[in-house]
């Protein structure tokens, strides 16, 4: 059966100003240190994760015959591309205040290219294209409950939803290299997600926890803050249980990315994106909507 194509035109949007530059508060999600550093954690993986993940599509770009999927593959590493460059800026803003950053770039870039020179291509983008999905399940439901994003700094905020605008329009591309070009088998694809799975969360709790000691918290305080964080993330209710039919539907035979819609208020962040070029009103128009949505 052939796969769909992208639902939404993946429009890479370059030179972007999330006026950085003024400045970000230490504690920017709501004066929750564990909340901030959840999210810093993540923008600690973009850059040279992104790059990972162009390198794993590119090693079958040769062989994509579709000119729409090839094209799409385009628009897809120009767009990673540049939330690599925005997210290595605002990092910087993190080794400002005196985070080390430079341990957790080293690790990365050690840990990415081992991966792509052992594993089988195959299976990097197997773990690339779950990656996706995961990212996709965040960007869709995040963005979409004032109880996540009510409380962020505006400009970290507009980053978020700018770079989650985009992983949903090129949320299937991985997908389609893997298994129109790639051809792989439903049990790689699986194997792909389950280990991301592990890996991702284990990863995160040990980077947010050396972020948090760097931010002069001691070890008892720091394992409260992990085990308050953990329920905030996985209680009934919490970030992660309610999207749980998002992340089952990746092991259903036949899966395909855009069996699911886009998020909520995509459109009116584009319209006003369109209007005004400015990510950061874009931001604030939807985070009213969802405000409005929350109180209703």
């Amino acid at each position: 059966m052939t796969q769909p194509h992208a639902a939404k035109p993946i429009q890479p949007r370059e030179q972007l100003d999330f006026q950085l530059d003024s400045g970000v508060p230490r504690f920017w999600n709501g004066g929750d240190p564990y909340k901030t550093r959840f999210f810093d954690a993540m923008s600690l993986t973009f850059p040279i994760g992104e790059r990972y993940f162009i390198s794993s599509v590119r090693a079958y770009r040769d062989q994509i015959t579709d000119p729409q999927l090839l094209e799409e593959v385009k628009h897809f590493t120009r767009q990673e591309a540049q939330h690599g460059m925005v997210h290595t800026q605002f990092n910087t803003l993190l080794e400002k205040q005196g985070l080390n950053v430079g341990w957790t770039q080293t690790f990365l870039d050690r840990k990415f290219k081992w991966q792509l020179k052992y594993w089988p291509k195959a299976f990097n983008l197997s773990y690339t294209a779950a990656a996706e999905h995961l990212t996709a399940l965040m960007c869709t439901t995040f963005m979409e409950r004032a109880d996540v994003i009510g409380d962020f700094d505006p400009r970290m905020r507009a980053i978020y939803a700018w770079h989650s605008i985009e992983e949903v329009e090129h949320k299937a591309v991985c997908y389609d290299v893997l298994t129109q070009v790639a051809k792989v088998g439903y049990f790689t694809r699986i194997a792909g997600l389950i280990y991301f799975s592990i890996e991702y969360p284990i990863g995160n709790w040990f980077m947010v926890n050396r972020l948090l000691k760097d931010d002069g918290f001691g070890f008892i305080k720091r394992m409260g803050m992990l085990l308050k964080g953990a329920w905030w993330l996985y209680k009934p209710g919490g970030v992660f249980l309610p999207a749980l039919g998002y992340y089952l539907s990746y092991f259903k035979p036949g899966f395909h990315p855009w069996q699911h819609q886009e998020m909520g208020h995509y459109k009116a962040w584009l319209q006003v994106f369109e209007r005004t070029g400015d990510p950061i009103a874009a931001s604030e128009h939807c985070a009213e909507l969802v405000a409005q949505g929350a109180a209703a």
